[in-house]
C-alpha cells in the first residue's frame, strides 16, 4: 500500500486517511516509513487468544467506528489477509465504495491457502472496483460474473516497492550469511502448521548438510506455531541464521543478496523473479501461476525430501539455475499505483446515475 498512499498524498483531489490494525507493528510502520507514510489511526484491538475470529470481531467493530467517523469517500486495502476481509464488509455494511488492490488471485480450493483464500474470495464479493495484478487474475473475476467495467489490469503495487527499495544502495542486513549461496527462506502459513512446516524445515537443514557453499537465512513469523519448530529444527547449524522478521528496506537487500528463495510467502512469488531470484515454494498449489509458467518458480510442497533435491538440483544444475534466474516481470512493471490511483479517480467523479447503471 505504501505506493498508492503515496501516489495520493501528491495529488490535488485526494487525502489518504491510513488506519492500521496494530498486527506485527513494528514491521508494519518500518514499511510505511520508507515511503513517507505515517498511519492517521492506529487500532487497539487487544487481542487476548490470537484466533482468527476474535480478530475479526474485533476489526470490524473498531473500522465501523472508523468509518462513521472519518466518512469517506472509499475504502482500500490490498491483498488476502483478515483484516482484509473484514475491511471489505465494514465497508459493505457502511454502503462505503471498496477498492480491492491485488485482486483476483485464486487456487480454487477453499482452504488452500488457509485462510487467504476465503479472505479474497470475500473481498471478490464486497468490491466496487477491483485492480487485478494480472489478465489470468482479471479472467478468475470475469469468470465469477464481475462486471468488467468494475475490473482493471494494474501490475501489483509490491513491485512498485520493490523496484524503488531495490534502486538504493542497501546495507547487508544484519546476520546475513557470509556464503557464495544463501537461501532466502520463511515459512508461516497456516495450513502448513504442524508436520509439514517441519518437514520443510528438516529438507532445507538437508540441503544445507550436503553442501558446504550453502548457508539459510531463515526469518521467522511472529507466530509462535511458525517460529518454534524454526528454532528448533534450524537454530542449531553452523551455516543457518534463524533470524526475527525484517523491515522491508532489509528485506528487500536480503533479496537482493541472495542465492535462492525457499517460501511459502505469496509475496515473495512476486518479487524474487523480479530481482531474478529462484523460487521453490513450500506448497502444493499458487494463486500465482504466472510466475510458474515464467520459469522463475517451481512449487515443490513440504515433504523433506523434495525440497532437500530441489535445493540440489538447484545447485548442482548451473542451466536450470541460470533459466530461473533470468529477471522476470509478470506481475507488474511497477506503474501499478500510478493505474489505480487514476482510476479510483475516473471512479468518484462518475455522476450517481452512471454508478448505478453499472
Amino acid at each position: 500500500m505504501g505506493p498508492v498512499i503515496a501516489e495520493l498524498s501528491r495529488s490535488d483531489w485526494a487525502y489518504p486517511y491510513v488506519v492500521t490494525t496494530g498486527q506485527h507493528a513494528d514491521v508494519v510502520e518500518g514499511a510505511l516509513q520508507g515511503f513517507g507514510v505515517v498511519p492517521s489511526r492506529r487500532l487497539n484491538l487487544e487481542r487476548r487468544n490470537g484466533s482468527l475470529n476474535e480478530l475479526f470481531g474485533k476489526v470490524i467493530a473498531e473500522m465501523d467506528r472508523v468509518i462513521d467517523e472519518i466518512q469517506p469517500a472509499c475504502v482500500i486495502a490490498q491483498g488476502d489477509t483478515t483484516s482484509v476481509a473484514v475491511v471489505s464488509l465494514a465497508a459493505f455494511h457502511k454502503n462505503v465504495p471498496f477498492m480491492h488492490i491485488e485482486a483476483g488471485l485464486r487456487t480454487g480450493k477453499l482452504n488452500d491457502p488457509y485462510p487467504e483464500e476465503l479472505n479474497r474470495r470475500i473481498a471478490g464479493l464486497a468490491a466496487a472496483m477491483h485492480f487485478a495484478p494480472t489478465g489470468a487474475s482479471l479472467n478468475n473475476l470475469l469468470r465469477e460474473g464481475v462486471n468488467h467495467g468494475d475490473c482493471l489490469v494494474t501490475g501489483n503495487t509490491g513491485i512498485d516497492a520493490l523496484l524503488q527499495t531495490a534502486a538504493h544502495h542497501l546495507p547487508t542486513p544484519e546476520g546475513f550469511p557470509n556464503l557464495p549461496r544463501v537461501v532466502l527462506a520463511t515459512a508461516h502459513r497456516r495450513e502448513s502448521f504442524g508436520e509439514p512446516i517441519e518437514s520443510a524445515l528438516q529438507g532445507i537443514r538437508a540441503a544445507a548438510d550436503q553442501h558446504d557453499d550453502v548457508g539459510v537465512f531463515f526469518l521467522m513469523h511472529p507466530n509462535p506455531r511458525a517460529h518454534e519448530p524454526a528454532r528448533r529444527i534450524l537454530g542449531d547449524h553452523p551455516r543457518i541464521v534463524v533470524a526475527d522478521a525484517l523491515g522491508y528496506a532489509d528485506m528487500v537487500a536480503a533479496l537482493k543478496r541472495c542465492w535462492i528463495v525457499v517460501t511459502d510467502s505469496g509475496g515473495l512469488q512476486e518479487e524474487a523473479p523480479a530481482l531474478g531470484k529462484p523460487v521453490l515454494v513450500l506448497r502444493n498449489t499458487t494463486e500465482r501461476p504466472e510466475a510458474v509458467r515464467a520459469g522463475a518458480v517451481r512449487v515443490v510442497g513440504t515433504n523433506s525430501t523434495a525440497v532437500a533435491n530441489a535445493i540440489s538440483q538447484l545447485h548442482d544444475d548451473p542451466e536450470l539455475y541460470a533459466r530461473m534466474s533470468v529477471p522476470v516481470f509478470p506481475y507488474g512493471d511497477g506503474q501499478a499505483a500510478k493505474r489505480i490511483v487514476a482510476a479510483m479517480r475516473g471512479r468518484l467523479e462518475r455522476p450517481v446515475s452512471a454508478l448505478s447503471a453499472a
